[in-house]
Order: structure tokens, then sequence, then C-alpha cells
């Protein structure tokens, strides 16, 4: 009868398989995401740490005291509207610059031979292996005015004078998108090299060309790959901070560079906290999107 009840206390395989996971999330998401939410209701003090309680139990009475006066600023100060502008909009453009350069690569990658396709893979994989600050810091010496890019450009006589790049929005985009583009890549070569080259042979065979046949057979296949990879690439960028602040100027102003002001030079944790949540809010949107349309593929083909 022991041994039955034990039994019976015992959590399934199942259960603790799917356990695993949630617990996981719970730990390093939820229970951050609600310290944050957190903080961002208190009010900014000279204190360690530098926010109050918004909470007490005084005389056998509990009270919650919620500062909603974050919130209304970050909606009435133009700083922090533009801070969001601005990151959706690198993170936008940027996007679409890494599948603009990342589709023709995958596309390549996945129509070469078996035995090279790993080998590309890797190429492409390479950089990442290499701290982001490095890279970023190369950068800074191949764009800078006595840079590598200016010099070469000046010794074979395209320009007279170094073109300024480094401290410009420029910079940012090209630092950006060499960053992120492995992003992009390889979930549209993991897409890309499952496809099924009879339907392109069938196409030709009814007189379709080569690029009608891309356009409507290989690319709406490929969507999945494009709605991956462009999250991969957008929903990290929209809070990027070490490649603004490295490679851009007093103009980037980008809310992952406005979150480290507030939380370290301004100490003001309340503002910052509240930041970061409508920062995840905004960027639950283009989540919820993506599920939305994958139920909606399952229903279909079910």
């Amino acid at each position: 009868m022991k041994l039955a009840k034990q039994r019976l206390l015992l959590p399934k395989g199942r259960h603790l398989v799917i356990g695993v996971p949630f617990v996981w999330l719970f730990m390093f998401f939820i229970l951050p995401f609600a310290i944050v939410l957190k903080i961002s209701f208190a009010e900014a003090d000279v204190a360690i740490p530098p926010y109050t309680e918004i909470y007490s139990y005084v005389d056998q009475q509990f009270q919650i005291l919620l500062n909603m006066g974050n919130y209304l600023m970050l909606a009435s100060d133009e700083l922090y509207v533009s801070a969001y502008l601005g990151s959706l909009k690198m993170a936008t453009i940027s996007t679409l610059l890494c599948l603009l350069i990342g589709y023709p690569m995958a596309y390549a990658i996945a129509r070469a031979p078996k035995e090279m396709q790993l080998v590309y893979v890797l190429l492409i994989m390479m950089p990442t292996w290499t701290a982001i600050l490095i890279r970023v810091y190369a950068w800074m010496g191949i764009l800078s005015n006595n840079g590598l890019l200016n010099g070469a450009l000046m010794g074979i006589g395209l320009i007279d004078e170094p073109l300024i790049i480094l401290n410009t929005n420029l910079a940012v985009y090209i630092g950006v998108v060499y960053s992120y583009l492995p992003f992009m890549v390889l979930p549209l070569y993991a897409n890309l090299v499952k496809h099924d080259l009879s339907l392109l042979e069938a196409a030709s065979d009814l007189g379709a060309r080569s690029l009608t046949s891309f356009w409507k057979i290989t690319v709406p296949l490929s969507k999945n790959g494009i709605i991956a990879g462009s999250m991969l690439v957008f929903i990290p960028v929209v809070g990027e901070f070490v490649i603004p602040e490295m490679l851009g100027g007093p103009e980037t102003l980008m809310i992952g560079k406005v979150l480290w002001q507030e939380f370290f030079n301004n100490r003001d944790w309340p503002v910052a906290s509240a930041l970061a949540v409508v920062m995840l809010v905004i960027l639950m949107v283009p989540i919820i999107l993506f599920n939305r349309n994958e139920a909606k593929e399952l229903e279909a083909k079910a």
C-alpha cells in the first residue's frame, strides 16, 4: 500500500519533462520581470537600493502604493518617445538590410553542393564565436577617419579626404547588420534547404521563368524562415546598447542607451524599470502576431 501511494505522489514522466522548462521560465523570466515591474511602480530615493517600497504593513493595515508617474513621464517626455521611435526605426531598417543581404546568402548556401553547405554555414557562424565587444572595436578601427576603409579609398584615389562614417547612424547600421546577419541567414538556410526542387522543375516545364518561379514558389515557401529570421534580428536590435554606444554619435538615440543612463548615471531605477517594461510590451506584439500566424497555418494543415 505504501509503495502504491508513493507511486501516486510521484510526478509522471511527461509532467516532469514539461515542468522543467516552466520552472526555468519562471526562474529566469517571470521572476525577474516581476521584480522589474515592482520597481517600475516605486519612486526614486537616495538609499540602497535607490527606490521606495510599494507596500507597507502598519497598524495591522497592508497598503500598496503604486506610482504611475514613471509611466506618465515616459508618454509625456519627448526624449523617451524619441528613444522608442529611434530604436524601432533602427531595428526595422536593420532587419530589412539583413533580409536583403541574408536571403541571397542563405539561398546560395542551400543550393550549394551538400559537402560544401556545412563549410559555408561554419563561415557564417565563425564571427559569432568572438565577443561582440571585440568585433565592434574592430569596426571602430575600420570606419575611423584614419582607418582601413578611408585609407583604402584614398589609396586608390576614389576620395580626396576621409569620409566621416564613425559616430554616425550609418556606422551603427553597419555594425548592427554585421553582428546580426548570421541570425537572419541561419533560419533562412534551414527553411530553404528543405524545399522540394521538383516544384521549380514543374514550373519550368510549364513555361515559367526562373525569376517567376522564385517569386511565386520559393519566396512564399520561405515565409516562415523570413519571419523567424526577422524576429531574431528585430527583437534584440531594439534593446541594443553596445553598438550604438561605440559606433554611434550624439544623434543616435536608442532605448538601450537611455536605459543605461537611467540605471547607472542618473540612478533612477524606477524610470529605467518602466522603460524596460514598456519595451518588453512593445516586443511582445510581433511575438504574438507570429504565434497567431503559426496557429492559423497549423489549423489550415489540419
